[in-house]
């Protein structure tokens, strides 16, 4: 006993675990994993009998075999084989080896928008804290990067190299949960499981492999991991074991050490997979609302309020009907608040309206986006929906034309619909522009001359200011503001310039400018 105890602190294999530390291999006919043929994609099936044939072993692994077990169509398809990224990479036309901490090989099939890609993995081998040595032998990638490390993991079990390949059962214990550790042969429909995972399946439990608090120290990504897949799956009933789930708040502090492009990749796998909000209320349940990555703090903190409330519920249904989702737009609504904020604060301290808007959102992306990767696509994609916001008040002269012309319209269209269901903007406007950007050339004059009309009207109703000024002609020419070219919503925030017209003048009368 006293010896197992020494041996667990050090890290070394207990007694117990020396006996099958890889689990015992099962092979499961058709006849008993129930799996059904016809969900399986033919060009996985293809990947697989290539491999095959070239004399190596290849399965289909990961969520696609939980998903087939469940009776579901995977969207995806994974492949594990013994063969390394260049063996594979020889057998196949159109297949790219990516990646550098983790290598594997994209396999393409078809092209443009219709194409679909099989990620083929080498088996890796287990590395844990009893083997934090050297390692030599296959390590064949970032070499320059890798230079001087001298361990597989570090003192911590946090794993530094993945690039070294092992046997499938090894590579079965590296994997995270039971469900998504099974290989499935599709050729002989043999379902291959080390760790009873077929079982957790049936039993709807998301089982740790291992011992949890290490494995999460070995990767601490997998925290999120957790979170993610007990969102994902909780509408089937799934639920983390208790042992899965006691380390994680533990466990969380580990996560500050992890690169912040890799968090905001894998909070962004949490919010646009189609299950963002069963991720909040996972979140919140497992006690880690807060202190994973301060952007997703921003978001649990905002959940309940009405805008990103329906951006959650609106990424979820289209995600569910098969369309695309962009973090740019889930983010736009997340940090509206900020922006308005320190929009108004600038006004307030007599800044014009548009710079006033630019050194807002200027100040939100340094404050809550930081410096993450594909930021400067992502800034600007969302500076053009927020700075489209207060355009849309512009509904005469050749605004609109230009406006619905813009390649980011539909997306800042969506933003201004969602603001109006939620009761952030005028339900009017909204309904206004939904007809004009559908609407035929005559059809669009008539909403600008409706438009033009509503803005009279309200001209008429408004209380004469104390030392008014001569009116301009009624005439539906440009305003002195959109004479001037100023954005939309800047009404108001400095006095019109006085406009010079000219008048005839009898013949023989000296001409001068005469002030309106």
């Amino acid at each position: 006993m006293i010896k197992t105890f020494i041996d667990k602190l050090l890290g070394k294999p207990t007694a117990r675990s020396r006996k099958n530390p890889f689990g015992k291999r099962e092979e499961l006919p058709a006849s008993v994993h129930g799996i059904n043929p016809e969900l399986v994609d033919d060009r996985a099936i293809d990947v697989v009998r290539t491999l095959k044939n070239a004399g190596f072993e290849a399965y289909i692994v990961g969520g696609a075999v939980r998903d087939l077990l469940l009776g579901l169509r995977p969207k995806d398809f994974d492949v594990a084989t013994n063969a390394s990224p260049e063996e594979v990479k020889r057998l196949f036309r159109r297949a790219f080896i990516i990646g550098k901490r983790f290598r594997i090989v994209h396999v393409v099939y078809g092209r443009g928008r219709e194409h679909e890609v099989i990620e083929v993995s080498t088996f890796r081998a287990f590395l844990d804290n009893s083997q934090a040595e050297q390692v030599s032998g296959n390590e064949r990638t970032s070499k320059q990067q890798l230079m001087g490390m001298q361990h597989a993991v570090d003192a911590s079990g946090r794993v530094l190299r993945d690039n070294v390949w092992g046997p499938q059962d090894q590579d079965a214990t590296r994997r995270d949960f039971t469900i998504n550790a099974m290989y499935y042969d599709p050729q002989s429909q043999v379902l291959v499981d080390f760790h009873k995972g077929i079982q957790d399946a049936h039993k709807r439990v998301l089982r740790m492999i291992g011992d949890p608090e290490q494995r999460y120290r070995e990767d601490p990504v997998r925290i999120i991991r957790a979170v993610r897949f007990g969102a994902k799956l909780a509408h089937l009933g799934f639920k983390l074991e208790a042992k899965t789930a006691k380390p994680l708040v533990a466990c969380e502090p580990l996560l500050h050490d992890v690169p912040q492009s890799r968090l905001f990749d894998e909070m962004l796998k949490l919010l646009l997979t189609g299950h963002a909000t069963a991720s909040i209320e996972q979140l919140q349940k497992l006690g880690l609302a807060k202190g994973i990555y301060p952007l997703l703090d921003v978001v649990v903190e905002r959940a309940a309020t009405p805008l990103v409330q329906a951006v959650l519920q609106d990424t979820d249904r289209r995600v569910a009907e098969g369309k695309t989702c962009v973090p740019s737009f889930l983010l736009a609504c997340v940090l509206w608040q900020d922006v308005q904020t320190g929009w108004q604060q600038r006004l307030n301290n007599g800044a014009h309206s548009f710079p006033a808007l630019q050194d807002a959102i200027d100040e939100v992306f340094e404050r809550r986006i930081g410096d993450v990767s594909g930021r400067g696509k992502l800034a600007a994609d969302m500076r053009e929906i927020w700075a489209m916001q207060p355009r849309f008040d512009k509904r005469t002269g050749a605004t609109p034309f230009s406006l619905v012309a813009q390649g980011r319209f539909r997306a800042g269209f969506d933003f201004l619909r969602l603001r109006a269901d939620v009761g952030d903007a005028d339900e009017a406007l909204a309904n206004w522009w939904q007809l004009f950007q559908y609407a035929d050339e005559a059809q669009r004059e008539d909403l600008i001359a409706q438009a033009r009309d509503e803005q009279r009207q309200r001209q008429k109703t408004q209380k004469p200011k104390a030392a008014r000024k001569p009116k301009a002609d009624d005439d539906g020419s440009a305003s002195p503001l959109e004479a001037a070219g100023v954005q939309a919503g800047e009404e108001g925030d400095a006095p019109a310039k006085k406009r010079r017209r000219r008048r005839k003048k009898p013949v023989g009368e000296t001409t001068s400018p005469a002030q309106e």
